[in-house]
């Protein structure tokens, strides 16, 4: 099982992702996601979904349209551990394509 990120640890990692914020009330960090379109954000989607389950760990996420709303926490840990980190880094990095 991952750790949770202390404060110092989250402080430094939230500095590293753009667009990211905690949420309010929960150990988690999230991001709404705008596409031109429901096929690219779904394609998007299928992308990370290979990602995940690579590193079997999945996101809290919500579609409509042209955007999704991504919601990151490790469940098992009770917070933010580096897993969400990595994640929403292959996030980032796969909506730029």
């Amino acid at each position: 099982m991952a750790d949770k990120l202390d404060e110092v640890a989250r402080a430094d990692a939230l500095a590293q992702l753009e667009g990211w914020t905690p949420v309010d009330g929960r150990d988690a960090i999230s991001k709404s996601y705008g596409f031109s379109d429901f096929n690219d954000a779904f394609a998007w989607m299928t992308k990370v979904a290979d990602v995940a389950e690579e590193m079997n760990h999945h996101p809290e996420w919500f579609n409509v349209w042209n955007r999704v709303d991504v919601t990151l926490s490790t469940h098992d840990a009770g917070g933010l551990t580096k897993l969400d980190i990595a994640l929403a880094k292959r996030m980032d990095e796969l909506a730029e394509r």
